[in-house]
C-alpha cells in the first residue's frame, strides 16, 4: 500500500486541532487534518489576551464576534463563609486601556465557525474524519497509521487529540497526571437583568461558581462542588436546578432558566513532560489540562499552536526537524508550568480551612481591590503572560506616586 505524503498532519478535531489546521493551511503549508466527528459540547470558552489576535490572523473573527459576548468586567466574591472575609474585586478592561478582556463563546459555535473557515480554504486545507491509531518517526519524518490501516508521512506531526492522546502515547512521552476531589457541572442558562457583559466568579469553600455572559440575558455557568453532591444536583428536575443556581448567584440576575443538558466532569489536571519528541508537537489537552478555572484550558492550547507556527514558518524546509521542536518544547516549558501551577494553587486555596492560607488569600485579594497599579499588573498579565512582567516599570512608578 502506497504511503501519503504531507508536509502536516494535524490528528484531532477537537477546537485545538482545527486552530492548528486552519493556522498551518493560512501558512501555506500542505496540511492533513484528521478530525473525527466531535460529541456534542455545550460549555463556552472565553477567548483571552492573545487568542483573539491569532484568531484573526486566521480569518475567524467575523464568526466569532457574530456569536459571542465581550468580556468588559470580571468580577471575584468571596463566598466561602469562613472567618477571613476577602472583599469583592472587579477587573475592568477599560483600566487597561482594552474594550473588552476577551469574548465568550458557545464551543459549538467555535467549531462551527473553525469548520465554515475549513470549507472557504478548499484544497488548502484537507480534513478527513479518520482516527489516527499509531506513529512511527525517524530522521526523514513521521508515519501515521490509521484505523483502517492506511499509512500517511510527515515532515510535523501535531497531536491535539485531547488528554488520553495516542500520538503522545505511541511517542512515549511521560505524563504526569492528578485528581481532585470535587466535580464540575457546566450548564447554560437565560435570566431576567441584563448581565453587562460581566462575569462574575464567586469563591466558595467546594470551588469556584462561575457565570459568563452569552449574548443577549443568557450565561453560561462552572458549577464546582463535592462529587456526591454534583451528582445530586444534576438529577434536580430544570426547575428546581434553576432556583438552585439564582440562589447561589445571590439573585445578581434575577430569575434563572437552565438549559438542559446539564453536563459533569471529575475535576483532574495532567501534564506531559514535553510538549514534544521526535517529528511530534503536543498542543492543547495533549500536553496539558486542568480545570475549568480562570479561562486557561484552551487559550493556553491557542499559544501552543501560535508559537509552534511562528517556529514552523521560520524553518520551512523542515517544520518537524528536531531543532524546531526542541525550541517548541523550551519555548512552552515556563507558560504551561506557570498556568498550571496557577490554577493548582488557586483551586487549592479554596478546599483549605488552613488558616494561614485563608489569610495569604484574603490579603492577596484585598491588596488586588485597593491598590490600582497591583491591579492592572495583574490585568496584563492575566490577559498575556510576560505583559505585566513588561509593564511592570511602569506599575512601580503608578505604585510610587
Amino acid at each position: 500500500m502506497a504511503v501519503e505524503r504531507r508536509e502536516i498532519v494535524v490528528v484531532g478535531g477537537g477546537l485545538a486541532g482545527w486552530a492548528a489546521g486552519l493556522g498551518f493551511a493560512c501558512e501555506g503549508f500542505d496540511t492533513l487534518l484528521l478530525a473525527p466527528a466531535a460529541k456534542p459540547d455545550g460549555r463556552s470558552t472565553a477567548l483571552i489576551g492573545r487568542s483573539v489576535p491569532f484568531l484573526q490572523r486566521l480569518g475567524m473573527m467575523d464568526a466569532i464576534l457574530a456569536s459571542a459576548e465581550p468580556l468588559s468586567t470580571m468580577r471575584i466574591v468571596d463566598d466561602g463563609g469562613r472567618l477571613l472575609h476577602a472583599p469583592t474585586v472587579e477587573f475592568h478592561a477599560a483600566e487597561i486601556g482594552l474594550p473588552a478582556f476577551g469574548y465568550n463563546i458557545l464551543n459549538a459555535d467555535l467549531l462551527a465557525g473553525f469548520e465554515a473557515r475549513g470549507e472557504a480554504l478548499g484544497a488548502r486545507l484537507e480534513r478527513r474524519e479518520a482516527k489516527a491509531t499509531g506513529l512511527e518517526a525517524d530522521a526523514t519524518g513521521a508515519v501515521v497509521t490509521l484505523e483502517d490501516g492506511s499509512q500517511l508521512r510527515a515532515d510535523l506531526v501535531v497531536a491535539a487529540d485531547g488528554r488520553r492522546s495516542p500520538m503522545r502515547q505511541a511517542a512515549g512521552i511521560a505524563v504526569g497526571e492528578w485528581s481532585y476531589p470535587q466535580s464540575a457541572l457546566v450548564m447554560n442558562f437565560s435570566h431576567r437583568l441584563p448581565h453587562g457583559s460581566v462575569s462574575t466568579e464567586f469563591h466558595t469553600r467546594n470551588g469556584p461558581f462561575t457565570q459568563v455572559p452569552l449574548p443577549g440575558r443568557r450565561s453560561s455557568l462552572v458549577w464546582v462542588e463535592e462529587p456526591r453532591i454534583a451528582e445530586l444536583l444534576e438529577e434536580l428536575t430544570p426547575e428546581a436546578l434553576s432556583r438552585r443556581v439564582e440562589e447561589r448567584l445571590h439573585s445578581i440576575l434575577g430569575s434563572v432558566e437552565v438549559e438542559m443538558p446539564v453536563q459533569r466532569f471529575p475535576l483532574s489536571g495532567a501534564r506531559a513532560a514535553s510538549m514534544a519528541g521526535d517529528r511530534l508537537a503536543l498542543v492543547g489537552e495533549a500536553g496539558h489540562a486542568f480545570p475549568p478555572i480562570g479561562a486557561q484550558g484552551l487559550n493556553l492550547g491557542l499559544r501552543d499552536v501560535d508559537q509552534l507556527l511562528q517556529l514552523a514558518c521560520e524553518n520551512r524546509d523542515d517544520a518537524g526537524a528536531r531543532v524546531v521542536l526542541g525550541r517548541y518544547a523550551a519555548g512552552r516549558r515556563a507558560d504551561v508550568a506557570s498556568r498550571s501551577a496557577g490554577v493548582d494553587l488557586l483551586n487549592r486555596s479554596l478546599l483549605t480551612g488552613f488558616l494561614p492560607v485563608q489569610f495569604a488569600r484574603s490579603a492577596g485579594l484585598s491588596m488586588l481591590a485597593g491598590i490600582a497599579p497591583l491591579r492592572r499588573f495583574a490585568m496584563r498579565e492575566g490577559v498575556s503572560p510576560g505583559a505585566g512582567l513588561l509593564g511592570l516599570p511602569r506599575s512601580l512608578r503608578e505604585l510610587w506616586s
